[in-house]
C-alpha cells in the first residue's frame, strides 16, 4: 500500500472515530492516538516515520494560528498572571522534577540529558488543548487560562530543550545563551506584529478566493519558516502573528471571503489533527523496535513513573496556586475586573487535569540526535506520556467536569447578547436618518432587537418565512434557466453564490427565531 492510499486510509479511520468520539461526547484526539498505537501493533502496518521539522511546520504551525486567532487579546490581559505561571512556572517546575526522576532511576544519566527529557514532556499541548477544549463547556475562566497557557508555554519548554541539547553537547555558556533567548523572545513578539501587521494589506490586493486561502495557508508556514531560519521561536513568533491578524483582518477581509475562508481552514485544521494524532499512536512500532526486550522491562517503569510526575506536578502546582488565589481574594479583596471570574476549587481541578500532551512532544523527542545519550528511553517516555495523558486524562475529563457540577457560566452568550442589541440599536439609529422605502429594513432590525431581548413575536417569524420562501422560488427559477441552457455555468454559479449568501442569513436568522422562543 502507497503512500496515499494509507493517508486516505488514516483519514477514513480518523473521520469515522471522530464521528464516534461525538456521539460519546467524549474528546476525540484519544480515540485517534489509542487507534494509532493499536494499528502500529498489527503486524503488516507500515511504519510512518515523522520528520520532525516537517512535523512542527505542517501540522503544528496551523493550529497554533487557529488556536491563537479566536484568543481574546482582552482575556489575555485579564488572566495574564494565571497563565504566565502556567506557561513558565509550571513547566520549570515540571522539567525540574522529571530531571530529578530521571536521575534517582538512571543515576548514570547525565543532568543535561535529565533535562532534555523534562523539556520534551512538560508542556501540554496546544494541539491537543484546541481540539479536547472545543468539545466540552468548560467555564470561561478555565477555559481562556488553559487556552493561553496552550500557547506560550511550549516556547518556555524548547528555550530549556535548546539549552540542554547545548550543554549535551558542551557548548553550553550560560552568560551568552541567557540573554540570546531573552532577545529572541523579545524578537519573536515584534517579528509577528509586525508581519500580522503587514501580511493582511497584501493578501487585501487578492480578488480571487481560492487564491486568498492558499495565501493564507502559505504565509502560516512562511511565518514559522522565517522565525525558524532568523533563530527566533516559530512558537511566539506565531501566536503574536495570529493574535495581531485577528485585530485587523475584519476590515480587511469581507463577508463573502470570510465565510469560505473560515470553513475551509476549519476543515484543514480538522484534518491535520487527525493525521497527527494518529500518526503519534503509529510511533509505538519503531520506539518499540529501538528497545532490547530485557532491558523494555525496565524502560516502561521509567516512563510509567514519568507520566505519574508530569501529572503530579501539574495537579500540585495549579491547585497550590489556586489555592493562594483564592486565600488572597477572601482576606484581601479587590475590585475585579467585570469580565473577570473569581478561581474556585473546581475551576482548579479541571485546569489540573488538562495536561494533554501532543505532537510538539513527540516531535521535540524525535528531533534528539541518532547518537543523543538514552534517546529510546526518551523517546518511550515521550510517548507514554503523550498517549497516558490524552487516553487517561482526556476521557475522563468530561466525567470530572459533571462529578463537580462545572458549566457554561454564560458569560459569551451575555456578552453575544450585548453585541446584537448594540448593533440592532446603532442600526436603526442609522436607518432613522436615511430616506425612502426603508420601513422592511426598519422592521427587520426591529425584530433583531427584539429577539436580542427574548421577546421574539409572531411577525418576526412571518418575515423570516417570507425571505426563506423568496430565496427558494429563486434558487427554483435558477435551476429552470440552466435546465433550458437559457444561462451557462457560470453565470449560474455566480447568481448561486449570491442566492447562497442570502440563505446562509437567513437560515441563522430563523435558528435565532426559534432559540428566542424556545421552539428550538
Amino acid at each position: 500500500m502507497g503512500l496515499f492510499e494509507i493517508t486516505v486510509a488514516l483519514l477514513l479511520v480518523g473521520a469515522a472515530l471522530s464521528a464516534w468520539a461525538r456521539r460519546l461526547q467524549a474528546p476525540y484526539p484519544a480515540f485517534l492516538a489509542i487507534a494509532g498505537a493499536v494499528l502500529a501493533l498489527i503486524p503488516g502496518t507500515p511504519v510512518l516515520a515523522l520528520e520532525p521539522q516537517l512535523v512542527m511546520t505542517l501540522f503544528v504551525a496551523p493550529t497554533l494560528l487557529d488556536a491563537a486567532y479566536d484568543m481574546s487579546l482582552r482575556d489575555l490581559r485579564i488572566y495574564w498572571m494565571p497563565i504566565a505561571a502556567s506557561a513558565v512556572i509550571a513547566v520549570v517546575l515540571t522539567v525540574a522534577a522529571v530531571a530529578g526522576l530521571a536521575r534517582v532511576l538512571r543515576p548514570d544519566m547525565p543532568w543535561s540529558v535529565a533535562i532534555a527529557l523534562g523539556a520534551i514532556v512538560s508542556p501540554p499541548d496546544a494541539s491537543a488543548a484546541t481540539a479536547i477544549l472545543r468539545s466540552l463547556r468548560l467555564p470561561h475562566r478555565a477555559l481562556v487560562i488553559l487556552e493561553g497557557e496552550s500557547l506560550l508555554n511550549d516556547a518556555t519548554a524548547l528555550l530549556i530543550y535548546r539549552g540542554a541539547l547545548l550543554a549535551a553537547a558542551g557548548t553550553w555558556t550560560g552568560l551568552i545563551t541567557l540573554p540570546a533567548a531573552l532577545g529572541a523572545v523579545i524578537g519573536s513578539a515584534i517579528l509577528g506584529v509586525a508581519l500580522g501587521t503587514v501580511v493582511p494589506r497584501l493578501l487585501r490586493r487578492i480578488a480571487d478566493l481560492p487564491t486568498t486561502v492558499i495565501c493564507q495557508f502559505t504565509s502560516t508556514f512562511a511565518v514559522w519558516i522565517l522565525a525558524d531560519e532568523l533563530a527566533l521561536s516559530p512558537i511566539i513568533t506565531l501566536v503574536c502573528y495570529a493574535i495581531t491578524l485577528a485585530r485587523i483582518a475584519p476590515t480587511r477581509l469581507g463577508a463573502i471571503n470570510r465565510i469560505p475562508s473560515y470553513a475551509v481552514w476549519e476543515v484543514a485544521v480538522f484534518v491535520l489533527n487527525v493525521l497527527a494524532f494518529i500518526m503519534a499512536g503509529l510511533q509505538l512500532r519503531p520506539i518499540l523496535t529501538g528497545l532490547h526486550s530485557i532491558v523494555g522491562i525496565r524502560a516502561f517503569a521509567f516512563a510509567g513513573a514519568v507520566l505519574l510526575v508530569v501529572v503530579l506536578v501539574r495537579v500540585a502546582w495549579v491547585m497550590s496556586y489556586n489555592a493562594v488565589a483564592r486565600w488572597r481574594n477572601r482576606y484581601f479583596p479587590q475590585v475585579l475586573h467585570p469580565h473577570v471570574t473569581p478561581p474556585t476549587i473546581g475551576t482548579g481541578l479541571v485546569i489540573a487535569w488538562c495536561g494533554m500532551r501532543g505532537i510538539v512532544t513527540l516531535a521535540t523527542a524525535l528531533a534528539l540526535p541518532q547518537d543523543f545519550p538514552y534517546r529510546d528511553l526518551i523517546l518511550l517516555s515521550a510517548y507514554g506520556v503523550v498517549l497516558g495523558t490524552l487516553v487517561v486524562q482526556g476521557l475522563s475529563l468530561r466525567p470530572l467536569m459533571l462529578r463537580l457540577k462545572l458549566a457554561d457560566t454564560g458569560e459569551i452568550e451575555a456578552e453575544t447578547q450585548l453585541a446584537r442589541r448594540r448593533t440592532a440599536e446603532v442600526a436603526l439609529e442609522a436607518l432613522a436618518q436615511l430616506d425612502g422605502p426603508i420601513d422592511l429594513l426598519r422592521e427587520e432590525h426591529l425584530a433583531l432587537l427584539r429577539q436580542s431581548e427574548g421577546r421574539a413575536e409572531s411577525r418576526d417569524e412571518t418575515l423570516l418565512a417570507a425571505r426563506r420562501h423568496v430565496v427558494s422560488v429563486q434558487r427554483h427559477a435558477l435551476i429552470e434557466l440552466r435546465r433550458r441552457g437559457a444561462i451557462g455555468d457560470d453565470a449560474f454559479h455566480v447568481v448561486e453564490e449570491e442566492l447562497d449568501s442570502f440563505e446562509f442569513y437567513t437560515e441563522r436568522r430563523i435558528a435565532r427565531f426559534a432559540a428566542a422562543t424556545g421552539d428550538g
